[in-house]
């Protein structure tokens, strides 16, 4: 999947180790960015595997967007993402192939106003900040960053040259995602008081394949904690209007052992394999609890390595009711058909669809994971070409990232607690809700 898969697979930054994630610098000043409108968004995209290509393929359909430059270390993804341009009548991006780190020259060369990433997870905090150092925003995809390092250094980097950065987290612009966030918004679920998320997805194959398989697997070997948050976590997040009244504070963590891997590697490899000779450190599940700042609770839940159906559980736990995902259901004490039992999702729609998927775009669109992809990607353009704030930001790509390296950390000291770092330096406390927005 694009640029990293050149590394060796023990070639990427070891999990950070600072307690907490202090900060170096002192608290910033500066207000959510909100930067000059544009008419045309020129993009430059880094890393055109199998997610990267998605992004080309919606981005053409996107208002607004044109598509400059493409870098990968393999020239058929690049032209193959180029070709998707030009068949669709636009003009051919220039192509940067010479290796790893010919982001930077891509950076540094093209008139662009927007670089996405999206390479292997240890490339993403380069090119995101070789992008914002030449007066480029920035956007990844998940996770954001693996280290508190990392966090921290795109977070300062966002201030001090005022560009965005944020992380395209496509499962916060999901359907039933967005339609709790309006039962939240709208009152019905009362105070929210607890959420759960996950990712529960058999990626036992993929992690042996021609794409992600050339770099992910290796995460494995030498990590220990959730290793991929942001998609449950990301909409519970906003349910819960962190960054924006409330924060993470602090998390436990434990995993248990790793046996789903090498079970899948007897069945499906030889002996003579070198990837049968792996070891793993990587527990099958992890399982987290958050605290906030206003004594909040959040459950988040990590397995790619069992036999299972997808799940992200995805579940909203308010003073007056409640949702689940997972099937999608809803309970709302007075308002419910049976007193103590699940409504259907159906008849909540009806009244409390969140108007992005109400819109006539949206209703067209079935390609990127079901529509959410597309959402992401207009949301972000339509952001930028108006000139007001990301409905996500560079402390909301932060925060929820740093779920990665948090737990690494908890559990390798025996499910101790880990402080996660306030990155908007006190603004939580003042920043209003992310809205109910419409296309």
């Amino acid at each position: 999947m694009g640029v990293g898969a050149a590394l060796t697979r023990f070639g990427f930054p070891a999990s950070g180790t600072a307690p907490g994630g202090a900060s170096p610098v002192t608290p910033a000043t500066s207000p959510f960015l909100a930067a000059a409108p544009m008419d045309v968004v020129r993009m430059g995209i880094v890393g055109v595997g199998g997610q990267g290509t998605s992004h080309v393929d919606i981005l053409l359909n996107v208002p607004g967007v044109e598509i400059v430059a493409i870098c990968d270390i393999n020239q058929a993804h690049a032209e193959r993402a180029a070709q998707l341009c030009t068949t669709a009548g636009r003009r051919k991006p220039a192509l940067y192939t010479r290796g790893p780190r010919d982001f930077e020259r891509l950076c540094a060369e093209e008139k662009l106003d927007l670089v996405l990433t999206a390479t292997p997870w240890e490339w993403h905090v380069p090119v995101l900040l070789a992008a914002m150092k030449n007066g480029k925003h920035a956007a990844t995809e998940v996770p954001a960053s693996y280290t508190p390092d990392g966090c921290w250094e795109l977070v300062e980097s966002a201030e001090r040259t005022q560009k965005h950065c944020v992380m395209m987290e496509n499962c916060n612009y999901g359907r039933s995602e967005l339609l709790v966030l309006n039962l939240v918004r709208q009152g019905v679920l009362g105070e929210v008081l607890h959420a759960e998320g996950a990712y529960l997805h058999d990626l036992r194959a993929v992690q042996h394949d021609d794409g992600e398989g050339l770099w992910r697997r290796a995460h494995q070997i030498s990590r220990n904690g959730n290793q991929y948050p942001t998609h449950g976590l990301g909409p519970v997040a906003n349910c819960l209007d962190i960054n924006r009244g409330d924060r993470f504070e602090y998390v436990v963590s434990m995993s248990g052992p790793a046996r789903g891997l090498k079970a899948w590697q007897r069945e499906h490899l030889t002996a003579a394999d070198p990837r049968a000779q792996e070891s793993y450190v990587q527990g099958d599940v992890n399982i987290s609890l958050v605290k906030t700042a206003n004594g909040r609770t959040v459950v988040v839940t990590h397995d790619v390595n069992l036999p299972r159906p997808y799940s992200r559980v995805n579940l909203v736990q308010g003073s007056k009711g409640v949702f689940m995902g997972y099937p999608d259901r809803v309970y709302v004490e007075g308002r419910s058909k049976r007193e103590h039992v699940w409504d259907d999702v159906t008849s909540w729609r009806e009244q409390y669809e969140h108007p992005l998927w109400r819109s006539e775009k949206i209703q067209q669109v079935r390609t990127g994971h079901g529509g959410m992809d597309y959402l992401e990607d207009y949301r972000l353009i339509q952001c930028l070409r108006q000139g007001v704030p990301t409905d996500m930001n560079v402390y909301d790509l932060a925060a929820v990232s740093s779920l990665t390296w948090s737990t690494e950390q908890s559990v390798t000291a025996r499910s101790a607690p880990v402080n996660i770092p306030d990155y908007t330096k006190g603004k939580w406390k003042t920043t209003p809700a992310w809205p109910i927005v419409e296309a």
